[in-house]
Order: C-alpha cells, then sequence, then structure tokens
C-alpha cells in the first residue's frame, strides 16, 4: 500500500511579501569607508619603515675594486638592523590593517 500525500493549505494571516530589490539604502561615502584616517597614518609610517630598512640594507661600494672588505658587505647594519627594521614596517602594516 502507498502512503497519500497530503497538502494542508490554509488562507488566515497570509500576507504577500514584499520584495527589497532595488531599495537599497542610502549611505554617505564616509561610512563606506573602510579605513579611517588613523590607519592610513600607520600605514604609511610602516611603508617608511620598510623602505628605510631597504636603504639601510642597500649602498655602500668597495672603495677599490681590487680589494675586498668584508666589513663594508656583512656589517652590522646590513645583516642584523636592516631587517628587523623591515620586519617592525611589516608588523605596523598588519597592525594598521587589523586596527
Amino acid at each position: 500500500m502507498a502512503k497519500k500525500k497530503v497538502v494542508v493549505t490554509t488562507t488566515k494571516n497570509l500576507k504577500p511579501t514584499k520584495s527589497t530589490l532595488g531599495k537599497a539604502e542610502q549611505t554617505s561615502s564616509v561610512d563606506t569607508l573602510s579605513f579611517g584616517r588613523q590607519n592610513y597614518i600607520l600605514m604609511l609610517a610602516g611603508i617608511g619603515l620598510i623602505m628605510l630598512g631597504f636603504l639601510l640594507m642597500a649602498g655602500g661600494h668597495m672603495p677599490s675594486p681590487d680589494v675586498w672588505d668584508e666589513s663594508i658587505i656583512y656589517s652590522t647594519r646590513r645583516t642584523l638592523i636592516a631587517p628587523i627594521v623591515i620586519l617592525a614596517g611589516l608588523v605596523v602594516e598588519i597592525f594598521a590593517i587589523f586596527k
């Protein structure tokens, strides 16, 4: 024996639905910005730190092409300080984005 499908319909308290398509809320352009003034300032500071780190890492040349001086190439400024400044700039960028 097959079961019969029973469909129950009621006409009480039914109201037609209204479409909200095409009725976008009007918001000002200030409300739609993702970042505020402080975020942009922090982002610029992070970019500045990254650029400073690259400038610290670059530069310097041998005084004579016939002489190799390891202290110029492998200085503390280039191998330690510059990467730390670059990483600090990246941390500031991440903080600026999440703030």
